[in-house]
């Protein structure tokens, strides 16, 4: 059997010989039918590319003597079933062993792009699973199925949101009943076989944990018209915007400084995305005792001064468990050039989108993972000066030359996610290219599309529309909204995935208002 992807695919040995009639094609693949856990298999990893490494060079001799010498599938030549693939330093190798070390099979996984030059977009392919023949039969021991799935867990890993194979037309229900889809029919080698693709769902999964609740929780709390749903609040006969966020309480425990400093970068950015310019803080500081609230206030003063936002007042309590709140409010009439225009700017809602406008991401690229939150913070704000800060949070502020038609800062939901929730308010859907996405130099796919920026700022509007002005930070075209609900990935090879299926809030579609058709 034989799989390709790139020139080898994902690649089962099924030998069903007349003395084995009682198992399954699928079950012959997987090693027997199990019927007790197993217990002496173990899978360990190999660099593919070390061709010294006792696991790659076993799995290599198994590869051969299946491919090569047993189904010729490969020419007999020194180079048999080897490929670009085993020379990518990205690729791994997984081998299993029993608990005696003897090989019982092995699969490779790496970038579906062999070019290790070009970078990562967590696209990935698994090719050359293999199983030894003497563990085809193994009662409970289903090693093809125990392979497929570590490395499937793999891939998550390394910050992986595609994951295909190519495996033959007969092996479809296999790969099925271990949860993988099937997309279309290809051919490989000259023989028939089916492109399966696992379901990453790591989006899915951090939109279902944080932000899908909130429709049932907030219903006549939310606020109302084209604001439904905003990361700010216009306060009714006035030009003031107004945001709160908390920040969690293990964050706040495990890392006061931090969090204070987080409470505030987390407020001016809903206001700059509103197109807002921040003007004021009140903070609510809970705290076990005063050393503990000063570090906290410690962190919210230093944040404070370096964006030039006032803390006004608030409420600090002690001897009660960690926690902060901080509110904050801003104005949307411009006082530089732009005043001579109307004495105020509406502020820009999340809801402005319709299909066809150019989704564009503005992030600061700088910085590094926060310790501790590898995956899950990226820190660009607490190394850059103050007036970078203030030019980031001013990108479509009152006195920017050009404000977008919607917009919405990137938050706990990650990039696709808060993408997901200005579609949900546009009352459009939306496909991202992952390719054109702007991403530090250190972050995968998988972590920077879900993790929380610094700065990042989702923006729709016409097509050809100016960037926002946002000093250090990037700013690139890498989407567009469309008529289809949820959120989509765009491929180089031009195949979709799926990463949201429909809304992301439950809030829905904001009303149209005049001005907001």
């Amino acid at each position: 059997m034989l799989g390709a992807v790139r020139g080898g695919g994902l690649t089962a040995v099924p030998l069903l010989d007349d003395h084995t009639v009682a198992l399954g094609a699928a079950d012959e693949i997987l090693g027997g039918r199990a019927r007790r856990p197993t217990r002496d298999v173990t899978i360990a990893e190999a660099p593919a590319v070390d061709a010294r490494h006792p696991d790659v060079r076993a799995h290599r001799a198994l590869r051969r003597a299946v491919f090569v010498d047993e189904q010729a599938l490969f020419r007999d030549d020194p180079v048999g079933d080897l490929d670009e693939h085993d020379h990518d330093p990205r690729a791994v190798v997984l081998v299993a062993r029993d608990a005696a070390g003897a090989v019982l099979g092995g699969v490779r996984l790496a970038p579906a792009d062999p070019d290790a030059s070009r970078n990562d977009l967590g696209w990935w392919a698994g090719s050359r699973l293999v199983v030894a023949p003497t563990a085809r039969r193994r009662a409970g021991t289903r090693v093809g199925a125990a392979l497929v799935r570590a490395a499937c867990a793999r891939a998550e890993a390394a910050g992986v949101l595609r994951f295909e194979a190519d495996v033959q037309a007969a092996n479809e229900s296999l790969f099925r009943r271990l949860g993988w889809q099937r997309v279309r029919a290809t051919t490989v080698a000259g023989r028939p076989h089916v492109r399966m693709r696992w379901p990453v769902g790591r989006v899915a999964d951090l939109v279902a944990a944080t932000k899908a609740p909130l429709g049932e929780l907030v219903v006549g709390l939310a606020g109302s018209g084209v604001h439904l749903g905003d990361d700010g609040a216009p306060v009714p006969g006035s030009d003031v915007v107004a945001a709160c966020d908390a920040v969690l309480p293990a964050m706040v425990e495990r890392d006061p400084e931090w969090a204070g400093w987080c409470g505030v970068l987390v407020n001016v950015n809903d206001l700059a995305a509103m197109g807002a310019a921040p003007v004021a803080l009140l903070d609510a500081v809970g705290a076990r005792d005063a050393s503990f609230a000063h570090r906290v206030l410690t962190g919210v003063r230093a944040a404070a001064d370096a964006y030039g936002v006032p803390v006004i007042g608030g409420h600090t309590q002690l001897e009660v468990p960690a926690s902060l709140a901080i509110t904050a409010l801003g104005r949307t009439t411009p006082t530089g050039p732009a005043a001579a225009g109307p004495a105020s700017r509406r502020p820009v809602p999340a809801a402005g989108g319709r299909p066809g406008m150019a989704v564009r991401l503005t992030a600061d690229l700088g910085g590094t993972w926060r310790p501790g939150y590898t995956g899950r913070q990226w820190d660009s704000t607490s190394t850059r000066a103050p007036a970078d800060l203030r030019a980031m949070v001013a990108a479509i502020g009152p006195d920017a030359a050009h404000r977008p038609a919607a917009a919405k800062d990137v938050s706990m939901a990650g990039v696709v996610g808060t993408l997901g929730m200005l579609a949900e308010a546009s009352g459009t859907g939306a496909v991202l290219d992952v390719a054109a996405v702007p991403r530090p130099v250190g972050a995968s796919v998988a972590d920077w599309l879900t993790c929380f920026p610094g700065f990042g700022l989702l923006t729709a509007d016409e097509p050809g529309a100016p960037a926002p002005s946002a000093g250090p930070a990037t700013s690139a075209v890498c989407g567009e909204l469309t008529g289809t609900a949820g959120v989509a990935l765009r491929w180089p090879d031009g195949e979709v995935t799926e990463a949201i299926s429909g809304g992301v809030t439950g809030l829905g579609r904001a009303p149209r208002t005049e001005g907001n058709p």
